[in-house]
């Protein structure tokens, strides 16, 4: 499996970036590539909890809570993602308390490219960039959402 990781400091309490991280199938609420969330399960956000995520692109995934722990993380795998090079995929999302009631959230990536040493090759220098692209921009947009969030309320 290959790691992608990225890290963003975020001016918000942990119980403030829960509030947004936690409502699961809103994800399109801050990610900017995910223009529709369909919930593939009804009930309380936590593990077995599916989602279809749609892209701008007009691909979709399937993504399903394996791991829950309110205020501090989730982790999910990846399915239905024929559109994506991937054999397999998971994401996981933690966060960290910082000292001044900040927060850092920490969103990985596993994944296993199709297509052998090529696939692999690919996976650690451009797939490892596009990812990391994303998950960056999720980072930020969720980052704007929680600024916005608190213009609003103020």
């Amino acid at each position: 499996m290959i790691r992608k990781e990225c890290k963003l400091d975020i001016d918000a309490t942990p119980d403030a970036v829960w509030a947004v991280l936690g409502r699961y199938m809103h994800i399109d609420e801050f990610a900017p590539a995910v223009t529709s969330v369909d919930a593939l399960t009804d009930g309380t956000d936590g593990i077995g909890s599916r989602r279809r995520c749609h892209f701008e692109n007009g691909t979709s995934v399937v993504e399903e809570v394996t791991s829950w722990q309110a205020r501090h993380g989730y982790g999910v795998r990846l399915s239905e993602m024929d559109a994506m090079p991937l054999h397999e995929a998971s994401a996981a999302l933690v966060l960290e308390p910082l000292p001044g009631n900040g927060t850092r959230v920490i969103w990985g990536m596993d994944y296993r490219v199709k297509y052998g040493p090529l696939g692999w090759l690919l996976g650690q220098t451009l797939m490892k960039m596009m990812m990391g692209k994303v998950l960056d921009a999720n980072l930020n947009g969720l980052a704007e959402k929680l600024r916005r969030d608190v213009v609003s309320t103020s």
